[in-house]
């Protein structure tokens, strides 16, 4: 063999080995591409799954607020119309006529009585001349008429002795039966 073949030959097994050489790395350059775009896979996967995760609980966040928002608001409303409809009640209660509010003093007059025997008993300005007239008749000479109270309508009562102390006015009566049917009257008008 010439020396020409030799170099041939050497210069063939260098190509052979050059390309063998590229393949291997064209091999591990696909392989380490393959890799990483394996991981920027699994990596945008696990933004977007914490992203989505995320602007979910923005999202119930948000929509907690305005429920409860819009709960208050409604709640709110709710009592300014049962607010207006408990006036709206008291007022109707003055506006009832005079021998209404006579029966329904000679009835609460009766009442105090019974609790406290006698004493001092109050009542509006508007009250003051059935009061005054009741005052005087047998069985209800016990009691005397004080100062005026502020009151809707009814009697504040209190003993000689000042120890006992009776409310028998309208708004007195009212909240206990609102009170025991507020339920009742929330049902009713807001279902």
């Amino acid at each position: 063999m010439g020396l020409e073949a030799v170099i041939s030959e050497i210069q063939q097994k260098g190509r052979q080995e050059a390309n063998r050489i590229r393949r291997e790395g064209d091999l591990e350059v696909e392989r380490v591409l393959r890799d990483a775009q394996q991981r920027s896979d699994e990596i945008k996967l696990s933004v977007e799954t914490e992203l989505t995760r995320q602007v979910e609980h923005v999202l119930a966040q948000e929509t907690s607020s305005a429920n409860l928002v819009t709960k208050r608001a409604t709640l709110n409303a709710e009592k300014e119309l049962l607010d207006q409809v408990y006036a709206a009640a008291l007022a109707a209660l003055r506006k009832e006529p005079v021998a209404f509010h006579e029966r329904a003093l000679r009835r609460l007059l009766a009442t105090a009585k019974a609790e406290i025997g006698g004493g001092h008993v109050r009542v509006s300005r508007i009250d003051l001349p059935l009061i005054e007239a009741l005052v005087k008749e047998p069985g209800f000479d016990v009691f005397t008429v004080g100062e005026l109270a502020e009151i809707e309508g009814g009697l504040l009562a209190e003993s000689n002795d000042r120890a006992f102390q009776v409310d028998h006015s309208y708004r007195t009566y009212l909240n206990r039966v609102w009170e025991s049917s507020l339920k009742d009257a929330s049902d009713l008008l807001f279902g």
